[in-house]
């Protein structure tokens, strides 16, 4: 009977093991803020949205960590180096970065702020193997606050990225 119930235990164990190595990798990068408000333009970047744009990106990465869906990279080792880049600008180069970290996938994302009444979140998810943005989603906020920035990724992750099952996609044209 003991020998039975180990050999369930490592069975299951083993299959939990095997499951997790099974979850596909993505490579979350930091939010860029496209700034075309007149405060922006007089006064430059206000640190509360410098640490908005930080907070975002740790609240994605939870959000599909906990998911159970996936593996989140860490972006440590390209961390600068995909700092010192427009990610929305560069070629694809968030597909290189996120490459280097083993990654199937690679998400960015940008808040685009036109004042401080209206603003527009956006996030972008990168097949690594073909290249191609697979999907991008957005949504329109008002007001420039900690909460509605929050907010409006929580109902981006909810309704529209973990929504689409995009990990399924491979290598499937844009959605």
């Amino acid at each position: 009977m003991r020998i039975i119930l180990v050999n369930a235990v490592l069975f299951l164990f083993l299959s939990c093991a095997a499951h997790a190595g099974a979850l596909p990798r993505v490579a979350v990068f930091d939010f860029e803020l496209i700034d075309n408000s007149l405060d922006g333009e007089i006064y430059g970047t206000a640190k509360a949205e410098k640490e908005r744009l930080l907070r975002l990106g740790e609240q994605l990465r939870k959000a599909l960590a906990e998911s159970g869906r996936f593996e989140v990279a860490d972006i440590g080792p390209v961390e600068a180096e995909a700092r010192g880049s427009n990610l929305q600008a560069c070629g694809g180069c968030d597909a290189d970065f996120a490459k280097k970290l083993g990654a199937a996938y690679s998400i960015t994302g940008t808040v685009q702020k036109v004042s401080n009444l209206i603003i527009n979140l956006s996030i972008y998810v990168r097949h690594i193997g073909n290249g191609n943005v697979i999907m991008s989603m957005s949504a329109d906020m008002r007001g420039n606050t900690d909460d509605s920035w929050s907010r409006t990724l929580k109902w981006l992750i909810k309704n529209r990225l973990l929504a689409s099952n995009f990990e399924q996609t491979s290598d499937k044209s844009p959605q």
